[in-house]
């Protein structure tokens, strides 16, 4: 990627500080597998995704930061630079004022509106508080177990929280969870699944304008973040995880899905393009 703009100042960088609270455990019966299961799914709301009860967290004093702890914020904050710079172009498009969003950098656990977060959880984006939340190292050690590399993959994956970010402005997110409330668990879960495969094409609208204003696109990019969406598809990692697919427990996806909407968003650069819930795809 060419990132030679600014640096977004809505980064807030908590690693480095002491963080105690509630916790969570993480049950059911694929051990480590089950943690990394529910790291790989980008969820929004980090409870939706947690199969376990609430037990203490330790208390934990962060690493110092390093230069190269430097290298990757400045990253991060020059994708989020690209963000805000797309959709405040947007919204003002449409006569709308974008809210941009907080990312929070952490490591090994935080609190959050939504509650307390582990890195186990993975990148998340909570509506309450609109922030969202990324630790750095967890997220490298996802993509380099996934072979979902490189640094559009990574921006791939902010672009996604954005675009849950997106939704919630435009009050896609509430909706969608107030629907959900009557819906029986299959019914939810594939409600769920719409929103994840829209965040996916929003990250592609991202790409392709922000590419079309600004060429920030080199070649293999587009390989990359392709890569990354198919590494997160839910049949993919039940497959990997149990040794079979249960369709019905979806809830972002398969793998053809997620790149078939990233593609969308990507190749047409438009906002109508990403209505996952008119069906289809």
């Amino acid at each position: 990627m060419r990132l030679d703009g600014p640096e977004s100042g809505n980064v807030e960088d908590r690693r480095g500080k002491r963080v105690g609270g509630r916790g969570i455990a993480i049950g059911g019966g694929f051990g480590g597998i089950a943690i990394l299961l529910i790291a790989l799914l980008l969820g929004v709301d980090p409870n939706e995704l947690l199969q376990g009860t609430q037990a203490p967290a330790p208390q934990a004093t962060q690493r110092q930061a390093t230069p190269q702890d430097d290298a990757s914020r400045r990253f991060v904050a020059q994708v989020l630079a690209e963000t805000e710079e797309v959709w405040r172009d947007e919204f003002a498009r449409r006569g709308a004022r974008y809210e941009e969003p907080t990312l929070v950098l952490f490591t090994g656990a935080t609190q959050s509106g939504c509650g307390f977060a582990q890195a186990q959880v993975g990148p998340f984006y909570c509506p309450p508080d609109r922030r969202i939340y990324i630790d750095l190292d967890f997220m490298a050690e996802l993509q380099r177990r996934l072979r979902a590399g490189g640094d559009f993959a990574a921006a791939y994956i902010i672009a996604h929280e954005v675009g849950h970010h997106v939704q919630n402005l435009v009050g896609v997110l509430g909706r969608v969870e107030q629907a959900r409330r009557s819906q029986g668990e299959a019914a939810s879960n594939a409600m769920q699944v719409r929103v994840e495969l829209q965040a996916d094409c929003l990250a592609g609208v991202w790409a392709r304008r922000a590419h079309e204003t600004r060429n920030i696109l080199e070649q293999g990019d587009i390989e990359e973040g392709m890569n990354a969406a198919a590494a997160v598809g839910d049949d993919r990692i039940q497959r990997a995880g149990q040794g079979h697919v249960a369709p019905e427990t979806f809830t972002h996806g398969t793998s053809a899905q997620r790149v078939s909407w990233f593609r969308r968003g990507l190749e047409s650069g438009r906002l109508e393009a990403c209505d996952t819930f008119a069906g289809g795809g």
